[in-house]
């Protein structure tokens, strides 16, 4: 057994590198664009991309934690960290434009985010009930129990998949209103790019994660079959 963790994470190491990485490139970048200040707050920036794209109805919240912002479409509110939401600066505006950007998706169905949204159960029960199935059928040898659990994991890594273009596209949008809107100065986006940047590759690398696994779990499969 222990063995057998030593191979996987053996197997995933260049997504965890990437993910370190990425980590320590959002943490630099957020401090850096946090010392550059704006004329609205994260949620003044929100409110103001919201109502012009006609989007009154949608509604924006404090909530607590770090860089746990994010839009809600069945609640239609984006929520936004406190470190995002009252302050001033490249980094709040930045994330909450992204946020924005999403609540625009929503409104405009974009059609990643709508795949993205249906495939939310199987990024919710996907992984567990995935991992769960393929442990269980390794340790009872059935296979076909296995190949269940490949398909619930194959869920979640499609889910993965299909919101790369949604985060890359909400952060496109950010970059583009807040130079539109006047909100930040052409010299400062240097800094709005490179939070959204950074975060970009977090989502590459747990997206590498995903696929390195499914593909770790397929020659298990295929070695229970030999």
């Amino acid at each position: 057994m222990i063995q057998e963790y030593i191979r996987y994470f053996l197997w995933i190491s260049p997504a965890l590198v990437l993910m370190l990485w990425a980590q320590m490139r959002v943490k630099s970048a957020f401090a850096q664009a946090q010392k550059v200040p704006v004329p609205l707050s994260g949620a003044g920036a929100a409110r103001h991309l919201l109502d012009a794209a006609g989007l009154q109805d949608v509604g924006i919240e404090q909530i607590p934690g770090k860089l746990s912002d994010h839009y809600d479409p069945r609640a239609k509110v984006l929520r936004l960290s406190e470190s995002v939401y009252g302050a001033r600066t490249t980094a709040a505006v930045g994330i909450a434009a992204h946020e924005a950007g999403h609540a625009l998706q929503d409104a405009q169905n974009y059609a990643p985010l709508v795949v993205r949204n249906i495939a939310v159960p199987a990024a919710t029960f996907g992984p567990n009930a995935g991992f769960m199935l393929i442990f269980a059928g390794a340790i009872f040898s059935m296979p076909k129990l296995i190949m269940v659990g490949i398909v619930l994991f194959a869920g979640f890594v499609f889910f993965q998949l299909v919101n790369l273009p949604v985060e890359f596209d909400a952060s496109a949008r950010a970059k583009r209103l807040l130079v539109e809107h006047g909100i930040v100065a052409d010299q400062d986006m240097v800094y709005v790019n490179r939070v959204l940047n950074a975060a970009a590759w977090t989502y590459v690398a747990a997206t590498l994660q995903a696929v390195l696994t499914l593909l770790y779990y397929i020659m298990r499969y295929a070695g229970s079959r030999d």
